[in-house]
């Protein structure tokens, strides 16, 4: 049977599934966009925090057994140094520490973590950590855990002094210290067994949505249209399948309050779309010219630019449609070239762009906004003519939201749901970047030294394509919801009762 090591004693403190799946069927793993950037930011914050402790040693012996001799060869020795990816391995149990700084009597060990916080789960890592190198001999005098410091600003020059806040953990991980025996244990069992039958529940994305979540959540009937579909159910869909309701047809009109849950029970029920016919009254207060509008932003663990903060959503691209009264399109758009910070040129080429009257359609503007808000921050130059952009913003998400659906949908409003619904022949899937964390990847590939010219323009096309097929999708959206298209032809809804 393999050895345990502190991230697979992670996982079965999460699911006992999780580990016997890691361990048995890795095949089945998916390492989604999200769970790749959350691996990256470590590999790059764990990286500066070792560059805060000047001379220190890092373990990176070809195998495991060359890093645990010399680990043990440098700590043997008299003069102790900061001690990087420290190897040790006791109770069939391995463990990597980041940072293993000498302190008077012992050793300060710290975890480094990408996040702005300490999670109950850190503790428990720390807690194996320190169980683990206590076994092996080492004096372990203080525990912490270090984050980013979510407040710090970079001042460039590779300066990320106040990047970390070090919490103290020590009490917290030595209450924890005599329950790892059992962890280890427990698992080791699971590891012997069978597959263990674990019912679908929390623990699927709490603390990280787990890499074999499309194996124990099969694909759902697609005849079926469970009550989890219904928006912003949360916890009520638990008391209505208590009650017997499993399918959103299956329920009373009386039952329902929520005007969304009315409108997608209203769909379901009839098997087709439905368009409110109060949505006239919300277009027509739509100022022209328009301006369909959509951004795209990249965020750093560690920043990269002078003046931002760690997570910062940075800006780098944008992408405008101009319609006139007249039905006349324009097309606009702006990306980032170079390795300088994008957001002065992109606040001036978008108010180049956008004039001083007429509305500004997006989608879900609280992204939007959020941004604008920040740039006026940044250059109080250009803040009233921001200010003037946002004021005048409509969100289409809201007007599609409280008029439009489709039983496809399947419960979502995101623009890439709801516009296969209404024009499926901009479809996001025959585009090399296809939704928001593709175009943060091209983003970082065109930012790479190593991306030859050709590449880039290619990436650059692609990420032009995709920026201005989002506000492409918002005109011919709009246009439906006024009465300007029709629908193009797809399949039909599905049946309007369950079987």
């Amino acid at each position: 049977m393999a050895g345990l090591s502190k991230s697979r004693l992670i996982a079965h403190l999460q699911c006992p599934k999780r580990l016997w799946l890691q361990m048995n069927k890795p095949e089945l793993t998916v390492v989604d966009a999200s769970q790749q950037s959350r691996m990256d930011a470590g590999n790059v914050v764990g990286d500066i925090a070792r560059q805060l402790h000047p001379g220190g040693i890092l373990i990176d012996g070809g195998s495991l057994s060359q890093a645990l001799k010399d680990t043990e060869a440098l700590l043997a020795k008299p003069k102790r140094v900061p001690v990087f990816e420290a190897t040790f391995n006791a109770d069939s149990v391995l463990v990597r520490n980041d940072l293993l700084l000498p302190e008077r009597g012992g050793y300060h060990l710290a975890e480094v973590k990408s996040s702005t916080s300490v999670k109950s789960y850190h503790l428990q890592d720390v807690a194996i950590q320190a169980h683990v190198a206590e076994a092996c001999g080492v004096k372990v005098k203080r525990i912490s855990v270090v984050h980013i410091n979510n407040q710090f600003v970079y001042p460039g020059n590779e300066d990320y002094q106040g990047l970390f806040t070090t919490v103290d953990v020590t009490s917290q991980a030595r209450d924890l210290q005599p329950e790892v025996p059992g962890w280890i244990k427990a698992a080791q069992k699971t590891l012997k067994g069978k597959e263990p039958r674990v019912e679908t529940g929390a623990q699927c994305t709490d603390p990280y949505e787990c890499p074999f979540i499309g194996y124990c959540h099969p694909a759902a009937d697609p005849e079926a249209y469970p009550v989890e579909e219904l928006p912003r159910i949360g916890k009520q869909a638990d008391a209505l399948r208590a009650e017997g309701y499993d399918d959103i047809r299956e329920l009373p009109r009386d039952r329902l309050r929520n005007d969304s849950h009315l409108l997608v029970w209203d769909s379901l029920q009839k098997g087709k779309p439905v368009l409110r016919k109060e949505v006239a009254a919300a277009m027509s207060t739509l100022a022209w010219p328009r301006y369909y509008m959509d951004f795209e932003t990249i965020s750093f663990a560690a920043p990269i630019w002078a003046g931002t903060r760690p997570y910062q959503q940075v800006p780098f691209q944008w992408s405008c449609h101009v319609e006139s009264h007249t039905g006349t399109l324009r097309e606009r758009g702006w990306l980032a070239e170079g390795l300088e910070d994008p957001r002065r040129e992109f606040v001036e080429t978008l108010l180049a762009a956008i004039g001083p009257r007429g509305s500004v359609l997006v989608w879900n503007a609280s992204f939007e906004r959020s941004r604008l808000q920040e740039m006026a921050v940044a250059f109080p130059e250009h803040a009233e003519a921001l200010q003037s952009i946002i004021n005048r913003m409509v969100d289409l998400l809201v007007i599609a939201r409280d008029h439009y659906y489709h039983p496809d949908m399947r419960g979502s409003w995101s623009i890439k749901a709801v516009l296969p619904t209404v024009a499926p022949e901009l479809d996001y899937s025959e585009l090399e970047v296809g939704d928001g964390g593709m175009a943060q990847e091209a983003f970082l590939e065109l930012l790479s030294p190593e991306t030859d010219p050709a590449r880039a323009l290619q990436v650059r096309a692609a990420l032009v394509e995709y920026c201005g097929r989002d506000t492409q999708a918002m005109v011919e959206l709009a246009k439906f919801f006024e009465g300007r298209r029709k629908a193009s032809r797809r399949s039909p809804a599905r049946s309007p009762s369950p079987a």
